[in-house]
């Protein structure tokens, strides 16, 4: 009897950046050197001018996990790395769905998008773009459902997490030091940066 392939377990890392061009291409390189297997990527700017936040998917055993944490604290760009296993924290993720649509099966394809409290964002004469958001057994719940009347498209954004409560408990991302302290003097020394040249949007891999 054949076995199903045992699913890789996943660990969420964010790391807080200097928002520099080459920074994403450094840290994606470093990753495929290393054949590390990252589930999905997000990147914005953070709260902080001078400074972006990378939310990684990690598939792979806790060795995998610490190897990644390791790699990324020793890049000169990486101001914090926050390992959130064990943390309570907040998971949620975007996608956009395109259906196909018919006049037969309009009310029926909106029937499961308010059951899932998801938005349409676009009416097209044969399909619809369906905005949700949520964990990610939602997200895949939810395009189950929708693949009988057609599924055209899909754009996720990636897992995206935040530590539950104003101050995060010792421990919660990877570190017993308080994260204002230690992050005190990389958030100024960003800033200062940010006050002399305009800050530069990240650039994509390639």
């Amino acid at each position: 009897m054949t076995q199903k392939p045992k699913k890789l377990q996943q660990h969420t890392v964010v790391a807080l950046v200097y928002d520099k061009p080459g920074v994403l291409n450094r840290v994606v390189s470093m990753v495929r050197r290393r054949a590390f297997n990252i589930g999905s990527l997000a990147v914005s700017h953070s709260e902080t001018p001078g400074l972006s936040r990378m939310t990684f998917v990690i598939e792979g055993d806790d060795t995998v996990q610490e190897q990644v944490t390791k790699q990324l604290r020793k890049l000169v760009d990486v101001v914090k790395v926050s390992d959130l296993k064990g943390a309570n924290a907040v998971y949620r993720e975007l996608s956009l769905v395109r259906v196909s649509a018919t006049a037969a099966t309009r009310s029926e394809i909106i029937q499961i998008v308010e059951i899932f409290r998801a938005n349409i964002v676009d009416v097209g004469h044969d399909s619809l773009i369906i905005e949700i958001t949520g964990d990610e057994e939602k997200l895949e719940s939810f395009v189950t459902l929708l693949k009988p009347f057609g599924v055209l498209e899909i754009m996720r954004s990636g897992r995206l997490a935040m530590v539950r409560g104003v101050s995060p408990e010792p421990n919660a991302n990877g570190s017993s030091e308080n994260p204002d302290s230690t992050l005190a003097n990389d958030v100024q020394w960003a800033r200062e940066d940010s006050s002399q040249a305009k800050p530069t949007p990240l650039l994509p891999p390639g």
